[in-house]
């Protein structure tokens, strides 16, 4: 019987009563259906959102939203009736449920197929197909089925069994405005629910809204290299003979460059249907669930060097590093329009491939007994403030719901941790939970965060404070004043990477990061991440305005 760490890389919605069960097929199924993290991302640790111990009729629709359903029921007329998505209308309102993608595709309207792009994605891509066995590839593809929008993305495994591999199923209600999650098992489908699922506090984090925590497509490299995806930036490795090659979605794959634009697209459709819906008749829905995009963040995404680490040498010069590193790059700068002179820091080569050594770099699978020393195929892959979050907080000031001021002074307490930062997320607590006036919203969290500066004498490290001291600059200065202080943090964080230790505690902050990530639901494969030595016990740190790195505390 496999273990729960093997089936963890199921993409099978497969329930924890199946498996104990003992339905080897669908175990066996689930350990070779690799789970694609784009359109959905899929659970077995909770139950998933598969069919639980339900046994399914052939060619039906079924729901179980992860979290409100137990188990697997038929999705009833007044149900289906309210799905208004290309995958309802064309398929399970007519009565036809596609087992196969080929089949899902061809079976689409003619004008679909104009708008089909295809996109391929590994974590062992890029890894010699001689040095590893199964590489877990997953095609992902997208169309506009009613329009020139697209509306409907489907996610399945790249070769192996199409009857018995993964599919998967994300399709855009333009009525509703919002997407509905699908997945097929054997020739039944389930629905796991929308994306206002994704919010509500039963089913968030369960089943697919725990990789799709907000409800929307997800792609984890959404900046360019494109890791882990063929892109202009890389090829996906495949042996000579391997019958993929054939395959007539394989040949029409294209780079996810062009992957990254209709991903943000379809995020800024969602999050614009969510403000509106949340803020209809000037009141604030649960602010609590947007300003936590600001706060805490709810997810990230992956960035790195755009250097393949294999090329790099000790005359190779200097290593730009992510900027998503050392800040939230996208709302500071883009956004917020902080300005900055300091140019991003930049590393020895040298330097980093001693750390390499040092820190005993390494590529490892478990579940396949794969070992190579090293990095991932580029250089220094690190978690970033993801995309969702900062597009919440991009329409939030764009509609007026918050200030540029306000989410800067929110963002200062802790600019250098732009990911897992617990000081900001602190102050959440000042947050209302309840409907609020949206042209008090604002405001009355700042008043509650000056209050408890105030009264709760606390110290002047504290977020609270240095909000509190935020808020003074005069509103005519703050772009100002912040962009000066990021910019003499730059400065510093480029003195400090030029020293051997100052380097060194960056990698180490680089790997405490990467401890939180693989905490997440998002890290679905051991090659997501690189290995080190440095124990999985060790302290997590965070880095200071001063560019030093000390333990979080």
């Amino acid at each position: 019987m496999p273990d729960h760490a093997q089936l963890r890389r199921a993409t099978a919605w497969m329930s924890a009563t199946a498996v104990e069960e003992g339905d080897a097929a669908r175990v066996s199924a689930a350990l070779r259906d690799p789970s694609g993290h784009f359109p959905l991302e899929p659970d077995v640790s909770d139950g998933g959102c598969g069919p639980g111990s339900t046994a399914l009729e052939p060619g039906g629709l079924y729901r179980r939203i992860s979290g409100r359903d137990d188990r697997a029921r038929p999705v009833s007329d007044e149900e289906l009736a309210a799905l208004g998505d290309p995958m309802a209308v064309t398929f399970f309102r007519t009565g036809r449920f596609p087992t196969t993608v080929q089949e899902l595709l061809s079976e689409l309207p003619t004008a679909a197929a104009a708008s089909r792009k295809v996109y391929l994605v590994s974590e062992a891509g890029h890894i010699s197909p001689v040095a590893i066995g199964e590489r877990d590839m997953r095609f992902a593809i997208t169309t506009a089925v009613d329009g020139n929008q697209v509306d409907l993305l489907v996610s399945t495994q790249a070769g192996g069994d199409p009857e018995n591999g993964f599919l998967q199923v994300a399709a855009w209600d333009s009525v509703a405005r919002v997407f509905n999650f699908y997945a097929r098992f054997e020739s039944s489908w389930v629905w796991a629910g929308n994306s206002w699922h994704s919010l509500e506090p039963d089913s968030r984090g369960k089943g697919c809204f725990d990789s799709h925590i907000n409800g929307c497509a997800v792609m984890k490299e959404l900046r360019i290299p494109w890791i882990n995806w063929q892109s202009e930036r890389a090829t996906i490795r495949l042996a000579d003979d391997d019958p993929l090659r054939h395959d007539q979605l394989f040949q029409q794959v294209i780079g996810a460059e062009r992957l990254e634009l209709t991903v943000r697209f379809l995020v800024t459709r969602w999050t614009a249907a969510r403000l509106a819906e949340v803020t209809a008749n000037g009141v604030v829905d649960h602010p609590d669930r947007l300003l936590r995009h600001l706060f805490t963040g709810t997810t990230v995404n992956l960035t790195s060097t755009d250097r393949q680490s294999s090329t790099i040498t000790a005359d190779s010069g200097e290593l730009t590093l992510p900027m998503g590193f050392w800040l939230n790059q996208d709302v500071l700068f883009d956004d917020l329009r902080l300005f900055v002179q300091a140019a991003p820091p930049r590393a020895q080569a040298d330097a980093y491939l001693a750390g390499l050594t040092r820190f005993g770099f390494r590529l490892e699978e478990k579940f396949s007994g794969f070992s190579q020393p090293g990095d991932t195929f580029f250089a220094f892959v690190v978690p970033e403030a993801a995309h969702e979050d900062n597009e919440v907080v991009r329409q939030m000031v764009r509609t007026g719901l918050i200030s540029a001021r306000f989410a800067a002074c929110v963002l200062m307490v802790d600019f250098p941790n732009p990911v897992f930062s617990p000081a900001r997320s602190l102050l959440m607590r000042y947050v209302p939970t309840t409907a609020t006036k949206a042209v008090e919203l604002c405001d009355k969290v700042a008043q509650a965060i000056l209050d408890a500066a105030r009264t709760r004498n606390l110290p002047a490290d504290s977020p609270e404070a240095r909000f509190a001291a935020h808020w003074q600059v005069p509103e005519d200065a703050w772009r100002s004043v912040f962009g000066q202080r990021v910019d003499a943090y730059l400065r510093k964080v480029a003195q400090q990477v030029q020293t051997a230790s100052g380097f060194d505690d960056y990698v180490r902050l680089a790997e405490s990061r990467r401890r939180q990530f693989r905490l997440m639901k998002l890290n679905e494969f051991e090659l997501t991440l690189p290995v080190t030595s440095i124990p999985p016990g060790a302290p997590l740190l965070a880095m200071r305005e001063d560019a030093t790195v000390a333990e979080l505390t």
